[in-house]
C-alpha cells in the first residue's frame, strides 16, 4: 500500500509526473483515435476498431465528435504548459499545487468524459462532466494568472541581465502573465457560442465555411478561438523554453517587450474577428511578426549557449565553423525544441503567409475541396510542431542519457520534419500538379506522412514503456524525481 501511495504522489504531485501523466493519456487516445483516420479507414482498419472498442458513431454527428476530440487533447497540452510554468516561474508552494491539482482533475474529467459522451453514445450527464472539467481548467488558469502577477515586489529582477523596467518589474513575467489573461479571455471567447449550440449555433469545422461570403457573428467567434487558443499554446511554449535555457541578456531586453506586444495584438486582433473581420486579420498579422522576431532571439540564444557548453567541455577555445555545428548537433533533445520553432517557419508561417497573400489570385481559384486541405494540413502541423517540442523537453527533463537519448531525440526530429514535409506538399500540391495527374503524389506524401508519424509514435511508445517499467522498480528514477521534488 505504502508503495502504491509512494507512486501515486510521485504521478499526481510531482512535475516530471504529472507530464508523463498527461502524456500517457494523449498517447492512448492517439493510439486509439488514430484508428479513425482516413488511411486505416481505407485500409478498413476503422471499421474493426469501431467493432472492438464499441463506439456508436453518426455521420452526421462527425463534426461534433471531432470537436470533442479536440478540446480533450488540447486541454491536456495546456495542462502540460501549466506544469512547466509552475515549476519554472517563482510563485509560492502552495500556489503551485492548487493550480497543478485544479487542472488536473479538469482535464483528466473533461478527457474520459467527454471521449465518453461523444464516441460510446450519448449520455448527457456526462456532457456535463465534461463542461465541469473544462471549468475546472478554467479556474486553474484563472490561479495561474493571480499567480503569475509580475508587480509583487517579492518578484522584482535587481540582474540587469534580465530584461525588466526601472521599478524592476520582471518582463519575462509580464509576458507569462499577459498570456495567461491573454488565454482566459480567448476560452470565453469560445465559451460564448459553445454556449449557444443548439440555440442558434450549428455544429461545424471551421473550414467548411471558409468560403461563405457571409459569416454569423458566433461562426466567426468559433473560428477566432480556434486560431487564437493554437497561437497562445505556442506563445506559452517558446516562454517556458525562455525560462528553460535561462535567456538572458541584450537579446532578451529586446525580445520579451516584443513577445508582450505581439501576444497583446495578435489577441486584440483574433477579438475583433467578430466586429471587424476584413481589418482583424491585417491586425493578427502585425502583430504576429513581434512574437515570431522573439522566438528567432529565443533560437539564436539557445544555440549559442548549446554549442558554448559542448565546446567548453571539449576544451575547445577557437572552434571552426565544423566543430561549433558538430558541437550544436550534439544534444538532439535541447537542439531539436529550437530547431523545430524554426523549422515552423518553413512549413507553416510561409505557407501561411503565402496562402494569406495570394488567397484571392490562386487559393481561391482551387476547389473548394483544396484550399480545405490546406487549411486543415496548417493547423494541424503548427500542433504537431508543439507536440514534438514538448516531447523533446520532456524525455530532456527525464534525463535520458546516452545512445537512447540520440536515437529518440533524432528520430522524433527527423521523422517528424519529414511528415511535416509531406503535408506541406500534399496541401499546395495543386501549384504543382493538375487534379488528373496527382494521384502519384497523393500516394507518395500519404505514404511517407503516415510511415514518419508512425515512426514518431514508436519512439514515443518505447519512451513510454521505459518510465512504465522505471515505475515498478522500488528504488528507481521515479522515485530520485520524487525525492527531489518535495
Amino acid at each position: 500500500m505504502q508503495a502504491i501511495q509512494a507512486r501515486f504522489n510521485y504521478l499526481f504531485r510531482s512535475t516530471k509526473g504529472l507530464i508523463l501523466v498527461a502524456i500517457a493519456l494523449i498517447s492512448i487516445v492517439t493510439a486509439v483515435w488514430g484508428m479513425l483516420s482516413g488511411p486505416l479507414k481505407e485500409w478498413g482498419v476503422s471499421d474493426v476498431a469501431i467493432r472492438l472498442y464499441g463506439m456508436r458513431l453518426v455521420e452526421a454527428e462527425r463534426e461534433g465528435r471531432i470537436i470533442l476530440l479536440y478540446h480533450t487533447i488540447a486541454m491536456a497540452v495546456v495542462a502540460i504548459e501549466t506544469y512547466l510554468i509552475t515549476a519554472l516561474v517563482p510563485m509560492k508552494p502552495q500556489q503551485q499545487a492548487n493550480i497543478n491539482a485544479t487542472i488536473t482533475v479538469g482535464y483528466i474529467v473533461s478527457l474520459i468524459f467527454g471521449l465518453w459522451f461523444g464516441y460510446f453514445g450519448h449520455n448527457f450527464v456526462f456532457h456535463g462532466l465534461f463542461i465541469f472539467g473544462q471549468s475546472l481548467v478554467f479556474f486553474a488558469g484563472v490561479m495561474l494568472a493571480a499567480a503569475l502577477w509580475p508587480w509583487r515586489k517579492e518578484y522584482h529582477v535587481t540582474d540587469p541581465d534580465y530584461a525588466h523596467t526601472r521599478g524592476g518589474v520582471d518582463l519575462e513575467r509580464v509576458a507569462f502573465f499577459a498570456m495567461a489573461v491573454a488565454t482566459l479571455g480567448s476560452a470565453i471567447f469560445g465559451a460564448v457560442p459553445g454556449s449557444l449550440w443548439g440555440r442558434g449555433q450549428e455544429t461545424f469545422l471551421a473550414e467548411e465555411i471558409v468560403r461563405e461570403p457571409f459569416k454569423a457573428s458566433l461562426q466567426l467567434a468559433v473560428i477566432g478561438h480556434l486560431h487564437i487558443m493554437l497561437a497562445l499554446i505556442a506563445v506559452a511554449l517558446t516562454l517556458i523554453l525562455s525560462r528553460y535555457f535561462d535567456f538572458k541578456g541584450r537579446l532578451h531586453k529586446i525580445a520579451m517587450p516584443l513577445m508582450i506586444v505581439g501576444t497583446l495584438i495578435i489577441t486584440g486582433g483574433v477579438w475583433a474577428v467578430v466586429p471587424f473581420e476584413v481589418i482583424a486579420h491585417i491586425i493578427i498579422n502585425v502583430g504576429s511578426f513581434p512574437v515570431l522576431i522573439g522566438s528567432w532571439l529565443l533560437v539564436y540564444f539557445g544555440w549559442r549557449k548549446i554549442a558554448r557548453a559542448r565546446l567548453a567541455v571539449q576544451g575547445i577555445s577557437r572552434p571552426s565553423r565544423g566543430q561549433v555545428l558538430a558541437a550544436l548537433l550534439h544534444d538532439p533533445l535541447r537542439f531539436g525544441g529550437l530547431w523545430q520553432m524554426v523549422y515552423m517557419n518553413f512549413v507553416v508561417t510561409a505557407i501561411g503567409i503565402f496562402m494569406a497573400i495570394r488567397l484571392d489570385k490562386v487559393i481561391r481559384q482551387w476547389p473548394l475541396r483544396e484550399e480545405q486541405v490546406g487549411l486543415t494540413g496548417h493547423w494541424h502541423i503548427l500542433a504537431g510542431i508543439i507536440a514534438t517540442i514538448i516531447l523533446l523537453l520532456y524525455a530532456d527533463l527525464a534525463g535520458l542519457r546516452g545512445k537512447a537519448r540520440q536515437w529518440f531525440g533524432w528520430i522524433v526530429i527527423v521523422a517528424s520534419d519529414i511528415a511535416f514535409a509531406a503535408v506541406s506538399l500534399f496541401e499546395t500540391k495543386r501549384l504543382y500538379v493538375t487534379e488528373a495527374s496527382q494521384q502519384p503524389l497523393v500516394n507518395l506524401t500519404m505514404l511517407v506522412t503516415d510511415a514518419a508519424l508512425c515512426t514518431v509514435l514508436i519512439a514515443l511508445a518505447a519512451l513510454m514503456v521505459w518510465r512504465l517499467v522505471d515505475l515498478f522498480r522500488r528504488n528507481g528514477r521515479w522515485a530520485e524525481e520524487a525525492e527531489v521534488a518535495r
